[in-house]
Order: structure tokens, then sequence, then C-alpha cells
């Protein structure tokens, strides 16, 4: 008789997902056909369980190996991942301990490890004792980032803003907000404050789609630092904007929505639907294609263009706790590829006058500064334009000392945040 699905089973089952089939979470979440029979509250708390062992995967992997003589063999991998579970409640969600314990070992047995369900017992029983001090112990920075982005962030930012950014990530990112129209009236209406550049900043929790105004496209979710590119284009009304690698759209819906002709441009199919779907709801006309931006061009050349480039997205970890997991530094390096293709593409599509804006949701160095440099070394046809402050709603913080716009999680920390983003604006010379 098959058990019934539960919150902590379904997590279980995402972990060993994420972790061992390398699946993406959002993906791996979509595919798992037991969360969606749960209610609601359940599949909100497998959510959270999932997220906090992937945010804090080296601490709780660091207080398993501190209990065990030998690492667990391999065929005990889902065995690891129970006892993650459990640590995840016990030492970082206050769970009770009684309840943190019996529903794991519940778990282990429901799922036939049986020769190991007095190993979990105890580990967690001890853990339930000892965890709390042990925890206070860790690097939690340090433990919780892999060795190839720990190296990277330090190189490029140095070991205290490498600190800062690790520890951001620990925590869930806040929902942010873009309206077509009126900020002040719906931040009273959904209960959210006002950022200096412009996005709607509130809590996170609860089904978005029962939220004031999302059913009549009043709004869309996007991070803060992800509505500023699009900034950058300046004024765009009544003028063509070609949006390369468009989807899911929120960078589109700010073109259409500053009075453009959208031309959005996707190579897959079932992103282009997505992001029809969601300009759809949002009311807003754009002119979609199906193509590969390296390859196709416009009829003829235009003054807007917005690259937002294929990368690592170690920039919005705080959203996506499995790309730390899921990625590594050959990533990096094949990803830098297709962007120097995209961006030399994009330049060609270009008028002479116009405006290019290169973005990458990415932390790393290779996918932002060092691509307009190898750019501007190879004498594409483009100047750099520098930010001023004011396009960007006076964060002087964010701004390179190139002129480019570049945040990181740990900027506006008094405000929970950003994701971390890096732009270019460029002109054809």
């Amino acid at each position: 008789m098959t058990s019934p699905p539960s919150a902590r089973g379904a997590a279980l089952d995402l972990i060993g997902a994420v972790l061992r089939q390398k699946h993406p979470l959002d993906e791996a979440i979509d595919e798992h056909s037991a969360l969606a029979e749960l209610p609601p509250r359940d599949r909100a708390f497998a959510r959270l369980l999932l997220a906090t062992v992937l945010r804090r995967l080296g601490q709780i992997d660091a207080l398993i190996a501190h209990c065990l003589e030998k690492p667990l063999p391999a065929r005990a991998a889902v065995t690891q991942d129970l006892l993650r579970l459990g640590l995840a409640q016990l030492l970082f969600l206050r769970t009770p301990p009684h309840a943190a314990v019996a529903t794991t070992v519940d778990l282990a047995e429901a799922r036939g490890f049986l020769s190991y369900k007095g190993l979990v017992n105890a580990v967690l029983r001890r853990l339930s004792q000892e965890g709390a001090a042990l925890v206070e112990a860790q690097d939690q920075a340090r433990l919780n980032t892999p060795q190839w982005l720990w190296r990277n962030w330090c190189e490029a930012y140095g070991e205290p803003t490498a600190h800062a950014i690790a520890i951001a990530h620990l925590h869930e990112a806040p929902l942010d907000i873009s309206v077509r129209s009126d900020p002040q009236a719906w931040c009273e209406r959904l209960d959210a404050t006002l950022l200096s550049t412009g996005t709607l900043r509130r809590q996170a929790g609860g089904p978005i789609a029962s939220l004031p105004g999302y059913g009549d496209g009043e709004w869309w979710v996007q991070d803060a630092a992800a509505a500023l590119p699009v900034k950058l284009l300046g004024n765009i009304a009544n003028e063509t904007v070609i949006d390369l690698c468009a989807a899911p759209g929120g960078k589109t819906a700010q073109i259409a929505a500053a009075g453009a002709h959208a031309i959005a441009l996707d190579r897959s199919p079932r992103r282009v639907e997505r992001l029809a779907s969601n300009l759809a709801r949002l009311k807003l006309t754009v002119e979609t294609q199906v193509a590969d931006a390296i390859q196709w061009r416009p009829p003829e050349p235009v003054k807007f263009i917005l690259l937002d480039a294929p990368c690592t997205a170690t920039g919005a970890i705080r959203r996506h706790p499995d790309v730390p997991h899921l990625k590594t530094m050959d990533d990096v390096g094949r990803l830098a590829g297709v962007q120097e293709r995209l961006l030399h593409a994009a330049v060609e599509m270009l008028a002479p006058g116009g405006i290019l804006v290169y973005c990458t949701c990415s932390l790393e160095p290779q996918e932002g500064r060092m691509q307009i440099e190898r750019l501007l070394g190879k004498g594409a046809p483009v100047v750099r334009v520098p930010l001023d402050a004011a396009e960007i709603g006076g964060l002087s913080e964010c701004i390179s000392p190139d002129g480019d716009l570049r945040t990181l999680p740990c900027h506006m920390a008094d405000k929970e945040g950003l994701d971390g983003f890096f732009a270019a604006r460029l002109r054809r010379a």
C-alpha cells in the first residue's frame, strides 16, 4: 500500500532530484506530481524544507560528518538526505526536537530504510543536544559556498564582500513587484514599500495570484535589480526595442509598458509561449519571434536593443538556492562563449547612434565586466555610456568604476538586499 503524500516526503524526493539527478529546482517541482496533491500550506512547507536544505547544505553536511566515523556509502544516499531534512527542521526551522526526530525516523521507515533507522534516530537525537553550539561555531558563509564560487567572488570583490554576499544568500528574498502605473497607490493596496528605484517590495509568502491587481494585469513579479537594465535604455516611448533572449518577459513588459514597440525574441518555442501568456495577462501587446539571436537579424538596424544574455544566474541564488549545486566553473566558460557571440550579433543589429544594454544576473566577472572589455578590445564599433546614479534611484554603490551597473546581494542590506546583476550601456559609433 502506497503511503499518502506528505510535505516531508515531497521535500525528500526533491532533495534527491536536485542534488543527485541535477534537475533545476523549478523543473523538479513542476515534475513532482504528488506535490500538487498537497494542500497549499503543505506545499509551502515542502518548498521551505527544500530551500533550507539547499541554502544550508554545507553546514548540514558538516554536522552529519561530525557524528559519523566515516561517510555513508553511496547506496545510503537517501539516508543522507533524510538526515539533511531532519537537521534543517531541528536547527534552522525551529521545529520542536521531538517532532523533527520522530517525523524523520517515521519517513525512513516508510521509505524502507529500516537498517538505517537507528542511525537516523541517533544522529538527530545527538544533534538536538549538541547542534546549536556546533552551528554557532561554524563559518556559515564559507561552508555553504562552493569553492569555485568563493574563489571567484574573493578575486572579484574581496573577501569581506564575498562573505557578505554569501550571508545574503542564506535568507529568502522578498517579493518585488513592477507596476504599470501609480506605484504609490499600489503600495497601499499591496501593503508594500516603494523603493527608490520605483519597485514595490513586500514580504514573501502566500499565493501571489490572490493578491489585488494580479488577475487584472496591473503588475508583475520582478526583482528590483532586474528592473534596472531597461531604465538604462532611456526614453523609448514610440520607439522599436528588440529584447533578445526575452523569456520569461519581465523586461519585455517594462519595455511595452513604457510605450515602445517591443520585439521579443527567444530560441525556445516553449519559453516564447510562456512569455506570450505572461504578457497577455498584463494586457500588453508585443511582437514575438522564435529564433536564435546569434543568426537572426531584423529587417533593418534599430535604435534600441536589450540583451539579457543566458548566464549561470549566480546573482539570483537568493531566489534559486539550487544554483550553487548545479553550476560549475565549466558552465561559466561555456556560457561566456555564448554571451560573446550574442554581443557581437547585437552590435550588428544596432543602428548608428543606437543604444545597446547588455545584462546578466550573474556575479561572475567573466559574464559581465570581462565580456565588455573583450568586446571593446576587439574593436567593436561601440563606446561605453556610463551610468548616472539618478537613473537607478540614487544607488551610487551599484555603479562600477567603469560606469556599469553592478548590484550585489549585500547591497541595500537594510532593505533586504538585491539580486546580483551586471549591465553595461553601449552606443554604436
